[in-house]
C-alpha cells in the first residue's frame, strides 16, 4: 500500500492543505483507503473526511450506513451521510438502478465540492477494477478512449490513489490493520454488467492467465501513451466553442478515424460528456457529416443533439425545445429563451446608423401582430421584393437548424414582418417618416 504515496506524488493527486472526501461504501476497498489516508494525513498535510451515500436499494443499506458512521467515529474521522432514492430516480428517468445510483452519488460529491466542504473526492478503485473497466469498455466498442481505463484524476476533482494497488495487497493491508468492513449482497448479482465481468468473465480469465490483471493494466498504460501522442497532433483550435455548443468542421471526416474520432470525443468533452459514447455513435456521426442533407440531426445519450449545418457539425448539450413567446409590439426590452435579449425602441430616421440593428416602420405593422416564434406556413416578403416561405428564407440566409425555432419574429397570422437579428419585410420598410422602430438583439 505504500506505493499509494508515490502514485499520489507522481500524478499530483493531492496538494497540501486540501480536504479530501473519501467515498466510503463500507466495503474492504473503501474502508482500506479511508484508513490509509487517515494514517498518512500528517505526511500529506491534508484533512480526511468520509462520505457515505445510502442509495436506498437494499433493506440492509441502513445497517451499512450505521456501520460506516461507527467506524469513522472510532477512527476520529468526520463523516457526511446522505440518503438517496435510486429506485425512484431510475423509474422517473427510465434508466437502470445502477446508473441512477451513480448519478445520485456523484451529484452528492459535486455538491460537496461546490459548497467548498471538500476539495477533492478520493475513490477506492484498484487494479482489478481498472482491468474490469477496460474489458467492459472494449466489449462495448469504445475504442482506445475506453481502453485507457480510468484516469488517476478526473475533472481535477476525482482522484483514484489506489489504481496501482492489487486486490491481494488491499486484503493483506486490511488483515494487518484489523480493518472491519461489510459485504454488499448485490455484488453477487450477475445480472449487473460489472458483477458479471468480475464474477464470471474475470474469474475464468484469471484461472487461465493468473497475471491477466497486471497485463491488462500494462496494456492500458501503453494505450495512454499512444492516445496522448495522437491527441497532441490534433488542431483543437478548429473546434468553435460557445456555452453548451461546439462546432466541428466536417472536413475532419476526410481524415483517418484516429483523427476524427478523437475530435468528436474532444467536442463532446467540451460540452460535458465524457462517457457512454461508443464506436457505433462515432460511425453514425460520420455518416451525418459526410451526408449531403443539410439540417439533418441525430440524438445521442445525455440529450446531446448533433446536427449538420452546411460545412460544420454542431454538438449541443441539452437540446432546447421551442419555448413560449407572445408579445404585442411596443417599445420595450424582452428576453427570448435560447436566443437572447431583444430591444425595441423609437428612433429618428435621420439616426439610422447602427448597422447591427434593424429599422422598420411600425405604422405599417397590423395592430394584431405579435412577437412569437416561427410556425408552419409562415411567409416573408424579402426586402427588395419576392415572397418566400420563412423556412426557405432562413435556409437561404444559412441560419442553422438549431436556431431557426428560437428566433423571435414579428408576425400577424402567417405574415412575418420582422425576423429579429436577421431582416425586415419589404412591407415595413422605412420611407418618408420622421421616426421608426429600431430592433437590436443582444445574444445569449
Amino acid at each position: 500500500m505504500e506505493k499509494i504515496l508515490d502514485f499520489i506524488k507522481q500524478n499530483n493527486l493531492i496538494k497540501p492543505g486540501e480536504v479530501i472526501g473519501v467515498g466510503v461504501s463500507g466495503g474492504i476497498d473503501s474502508m482500506s483507503l479511508l484508513h490509509f489516508l487517515n494514517q498518512n494525513k500528517q505526511q500529506l498535510d491534508i484533512e480526511v473526511v468520509a462520505i457515505h451515500v445510502d442509495h436506498g436499494i437494499r433493506e440492509e443499506s441502513g445497517d451499512d450506513a450505521r456501520f460506516v458512521v461507527q467506524k469513522c467515529k472510532e477512527m476520529g474521522v468526520r463523516v457526511y451521510k446522505f440518503s438517496v432514492d435510486a429506485p425512484k430516480i431510475a423509474r422517473e428517468k427510465k434508466i437502470s438502478i445502477e446508473t441512477a445510483a451513480r448519478e445520485a452519488r456523484y451529484g452528492v460529491f459535486e455538491a460537496l465540492v461546490k459548497k467548498d466542504i471538500v476539495d477533492k473526492i478520493a475513490l477506492a478503485h484498484q487494479q482489478l477494477d481498472q482491468a474490469e473497466t477496460i474489458l467492459m469498455h472494449i466489449l462495448r466498442g469504445s475504442g482506445l478512449a475506453g481502453a485507457r481505463g480510468m484516469e488517476p484524476i478526473r475533472d481535477g476533482i476525482y482522484i483514484r490513489p489506489m489504481l496501482p494497488v492489487s486486490k491481494e495487497e488491499i486484503n493483506l493491508y486490511a488483515t494487518t490493520n484489523n480493518i472491519e468492513f461489510v459485504e454488499d449482497a448485490t455484488n453477487q448479482d450477475n445480472t449487473i454488467a460489472r458483477n458479471y465481468v468480475r464474477n464470471v468473465v474475470m474469474k475464468d480469465i484469471l484461472k487461465k492467465w493468473p497475471n491477466a490483471v497486471e497485463k491488462i493494466n500494462n496494456f492500458a498504460s501503453a494505450v495512454v501513451d499512444d492516445d496522448d501522442y495522437i491527441k497532441s497532433r490534433l488542431d483543437i483550435n478548429a473546434l468553435y466553442v460557445e456555452d453548451r455548443m461546439v462546432q466541428m468542421p466536417c472536413s475532419y471526416f476526410r481524415e483517418s478515424s484516429a483523427v476524427y474520432s478523437r475530435m468528436v470525443f474532444k467536442a463532446l468533452s467540451l460540452i460535458g460528456v465524457n462517457k457512454d459514447i461508443e464506436r457505433k455513435h462515432i460511425e453514425i456521426i460520420k455518416e451525418l457529416a459526410t451526408s449531403l442533407e443539410n439540417g439533418k440531426k441525430i440524438k445521442l445519450p445525455f440529450d446531446i443533439v448533433v446536427s449538420k449545418e452546411y460545412e460544420y457539425l454542431t454538438f449541443v448539450n441539452g437540446y432546447v425545445e421551442k419555448p413560449e413567446l407572445s408579445r404585442k409590439l411596443k417599445c420595450e426590452e424582452f428576453d427570448a429563451t435560447g436566443f437572447g435579449k431583444v430591444e425595441v425602441k423609437r428612433v429618428r430616421t435621420d439616426n439610422m446608423k447602427d448597422k447591427s440593428a434593424l429599422y422598420f416602420d411600425y405604422r405599417k405593422v397590423p395592430k394584431e401582430a405579435r412577437w412569437r416564434y416561427r410556425e408552419d406556413g409562415d411567409v416573408f416578403e424579402k426586402f427588395g421584393g419576392g415572397t418566400k416561405k420563412l423556412k426557405s428564407f432562413l435556409i437561404d440566409r444559412k441560419v442553422p437548424v438549431r436556431k431557426r425555432d428560437l428566433i423571435p419574429v414579428l408576425a400577424c397570422e402567417n405574415e412575418v414582418y420582422v425576423i429579429a437579428g436577421v431582416e425586415i419585410s419589404e412591407k415595413v420598410k422605412v420611407e418618408d417618416v420622421a421616426t421608426c422602430y429600431k430592433v437590436t438583439v443582444y445574444k445569449d
